[in-house]
């Protein structure tokens, strides 16, 4: 069995996405199939794929395929190398066979266009891998407003999903939200995105990392991850937070990563003069078990708007950590049910900094709290997000698809 990986993002690209999807490529050929990622060159630019358009290599036992997509920090280049990416997918039918599986990590959804040409032309399998819902998220953050463009982004989805064989989802709620747009529930499949809960594990605060930024005496909070537009609200939040919060000066607020927010978010750091905020880099990725060990809470940030939509891997990776979680996500959704089911956490309002003051001094005053917290989010994400589980899963699942 041949599987094409189609996934916007892949190494060394930093984030969630191009580690998965590695690890799921290099998973899948562990276990004897025939492997291959249609990707896009790395977001930040490498002078291994200097004034190339297209690349193939052979990798850990799979070939990774590489098209050119310039993205640029803007809804309108977002959408053009989403279209750009797609292009190169089509000029890839000739590798697919039939019998082959196309695997779809959407967005985007203009993947559907090579995947229908794929499913018709040449009997090729389709699993849309459904990581965000769009085009909802793309709505209710307020990039797609336009009304024609709306319904055609609706009319998009529903025929992405329609032509698919499997549908696969990350969690329940987004199996409902499927459910309610008309998509069969004999048709989908609820697979949470994985954990590698050997190398993501529990390890002391005080450590080399901790002590390089000067974290091991403090209590941290920390976000580590993208700097996106599903979080930008919520963290300028936790930025008002730290405002409220400088008499206690034991108290430090991190965020480390890249992303399109990240610039705001220092610039409204500084206009409020903050000394309780440490903004890092990303970090080695090998380096994060420690990061994360040097926090005493971890955040989950979630926009009012998104959180309805959206389920971060991060929040798994952070519960492998063995650290309390802080969810700034609105009631009833997918992260604040995980931390109150589970005990694993506290959430709190993401609009509203008071209710984040009052979550952090609430974690800070109780190291029983912090303790139960962290070991029962420990326990939950080792007995159903290891990696291996999940995995088996998939494959299961894709060798049901080509039979």
């Amino acid at each position: 069995m041949k599987i094409s990986i189609h996934t916007m993002y892949y190494l060394p690209d930093f984030g969630s996405a191009p580690i998965l999807m590695n690890e799921l490529a290099g998973y899948l050929a562990g276990r004897g199939h025939e492997v291959e990622v249609v990707t896009t060159f790395p977001r930040t630019p490498s002078p291994d794929f200097r004034g190339l358009v297209y690349s193939r290599r052979r990798t850990e036992g799979f070939v990774v395929k590489r098209f050119w997509a310039k993205a640029t920090p803007n809804p309108l280049g977002r959408l053009m190398a989403w279209n750009i990416y797609t292009a190169g997918a089509l000029l890839n039918l000739g590798s697919i066979g039939r019998g082959d599986v196309m695997f779809l990590r959407t967005p985007p959804l203009q993947l559907g266009v090579p995947a229908f040409w794929a499913r018709h032309l040449k009997g090729a399998r389709i699993l849309v891998n459904v990581q965000d819902i769009h085009p909802d998220l793309a709505i209710e953050s307020g990039i797609l407003r336009n009304p024609a463009g709306i319904r055609f982004a609706k009319g998009l989805e529903k025929w992405v999903y329609g032509l698919a064989d499997r549908i696969v989802v990350i969690s329940d709620g987004f199996k409902r939200n499927l459910m309610a747009k008309g998509v069969p529930e004999r048709k989908m499949d609820v697979i949470p995105n994985w954990v590698d809960t050997d190398f993501l594990r529990p390890l002391p605060k005080d450590n080399p990392v901790a002590r390089k930024f000067g974290l091991d005496r403090k209590f941290v909070l920390l976000y580590s991850g993208t700097i996106s537009i599903s979080s930008n609200r919520a963290l300028e939040r936790v930025l008002e937070a730290a405002a409220g919060l400088e008499r206690e000066k034991d108290i430090l607020f991190v965020i480390a990563g890249e992303g399109l927010k990240k610039e705001s978010l220092e610039a409204k750091a500084a206009s409020l003069g903050l000394s309780n905020v440490a903004f890092l880099p990303f970090q080695p990725y090998g380096d994060l078990p420690a990061l994360l060990a040097s926090a005493d809470a971890l955040l989950v940030p979630l926009d009012s708007d998104k959180s309805q939509v959206s389920v971060p891997s991060k929040l798994y990776n952070f519960m492998a950590a063995g650290r309390p979680i802080l969810g700034l996500t609105t009631p009833g959704s997918e992260v604040a049910a995980v931390l109150s089911d589970r005990a694993c956490g506290l959430s709190a309002p993401p609009d509203s900094p008071a209710g984040i003051i009052e979550a952090v001094l609430a974690l800070r005053r109780s190291p029983a709290l912090r303790e139960a917290c962290a070991s029962n989010a420990r326990r939950y994400v080792v007995e159903y997000f290891a990696r291996d589980k999940v995995l088996k899963s998939y494959e299961d699942l894709l060798t049901g698809l080509a039979l």
